[in-house]
This record gives structure tokens, sequence and C-alpha cells, in this order.
């Protein structure tokens, strides 16, 4: 197998986390041939943690906690570094600046795959932290690109599945059920053209397959932005 880079990743939820670590794993071999994927560390503080920093808007103790990651994966021997986790990119202008490797951010990503496909407005779903956040808005509109916040019931609906099922591994038809509703809503009531899957765990139970909008998965393309990255084809910043 050829050289490739060594990636980090500064884990949050497990769900996500676990899902965009197959990723890697699973489409490493589609590129580098049979059993090949790129060498990959984790490390993931509990989650506990981040949620009460998160509670109290403690945006610095979120960086500590992904800066202490980043310390630990630099010592592994990785080379950059993803977070699989939307919500605590909040922090991420706190983290860039020091933090002993470079980064791909989500939102950046995600928002460059919106662009290439040519969306012009897009809903945004998320935890109730994120959305309330400018993680995405500042990405999107950087590139032209209109965004959507979901109704305060529906973010507060979507919070509580995320946070009481979905980081869990629960997944329920009725919680589906109200990811569908909050995507036709973008599409009828906010003339959104493409739906941001911006909570890891959100791919676990909705694609394009049951989707209304087509589907930005945040966990899959920052998996493949590393993979490009790995091999050599991006640079982090």
């Amino acid at each position: 197998m050829r050289p490739v880079a060594h990636i980090g990743i500064v884990g949050c939820s497990a769900e996500g986390a676990a899902l965009c670590y197959r990723t890697i794993c699973a489409e490493g071999a589609l590129r580098l041939g049979p059993h090949a994927h790129p060498e990959v560390s984790m490390h993931t503080p509990s989650l506990a943690e981040y949620v009460e920093c998160l509670d109290r808007h403690d945006l610095d103790g979120v960086a500590a906690l992904m800066l202490a990651s980043a310390e630990k994966l630099a010592r592994a021997g990785a080379h950059f570094l993803i977070c699989p986790d939307n919500t605590i990119h909040a922090a991420f202008s706190r983290v860039a600046a020091r933090s002993p490797l470079p980064w791909l951010h989500i939102a950046d990503v995600v928002a460059a795959e919106a662009q290439r496909r040519g969306f012009r407005r897009v809903g945004v779903t998320g935890t109730r932290w994120l959305v309330q956040s400018d993680v995405y808005q500042q990405q999107l509109t950087a590139r032209g690109i209109q965004s959507e916040r979901p109704p305060d019931a529906a973010r507060d609906e979507m919070n509580r599945i995320i946070m009481d099922e979905l980081v869990n591994g629960v997944i329920r038809p009725e919680s589906v059920a109200v990811f569908r509703a909050a995507i036709e809503h973008f599409k009828t009531r906010q003339g959104c053209d493409a739906v941001v899957l911006g909570c890891t765990e959100i791919p676990l139970i909705i694609d394009d397959a049951n989707s209304v909008l087509p589907t930005l998965d945040s966990t899959r393309l920052l998996a493949r932005a590393a993979l490009d990255r790995a091999v050599g084809r991006v640079h982090a910043t």
C-alpha cells in the first residue's frame, strides 16, 4: 500500500464517531485495495463532560476537551485531525490556532459539497446547540448558500431524540417520522433544496431513501474528506 497519512479522530459521541471510523475503513479499502485503509487513532473523553460544558454555554471548556484529545492524538502520531461531531465545532475558533495538528472542519466540508452540487438554500438539522449556533450559517453564507433553522418545537424534539436515543444507538420509527416531517417542512414551508444531517447520528435514521430532500450526510462527507487528505488530494487547515 502506498504511504498515506495517519488520521486522528477527536471523538465526542460514540455512535457518530463509530460511523465515521467505519466509513474511513470501509471506503479506504475501495481506494487503496482489499482490507487497506489509513492508520487511524481516536480519543474520546466522556460525553458527559462535553454535555456539562454545553449546558452551561462554556465553549472554553469544550475547546479544552478538544485540545486535550488533539494533544494525545499528536503524541500517537496522527498527521491531522477530524471531529465527527457538529455541535462542538462551535468551539472551533478557540481550538484551531492552539492545536498541535491541522484540522478538517466538518461544516466546511459539508458546505463545499453543497456548493459543488449547486444547492442554494439548505435546512440544518441537529442538536439545539448546533441549530442555535452559527457553525453552518457561517460556512454556507461564505459560499453564497442560504440556510434555514427548524421551528423551535421541531428543534427541541429533534434534540431530545438525538440526546436520549440516537447517541445511545436507539432507533424508533416514531422518531424517524419526526425528522422526516421536519425535512418536509424545510421543503414546503422554507423553500429548501437540500438538508444538512448536522448531527453525526442522524444518518443512522435518515438518508436519501427516506428524505424528501437530498441529504448532506456530515458524517460520511467528513470521513471521505479525511480519506482525500490522507492520500494527499487535499490539505487540512
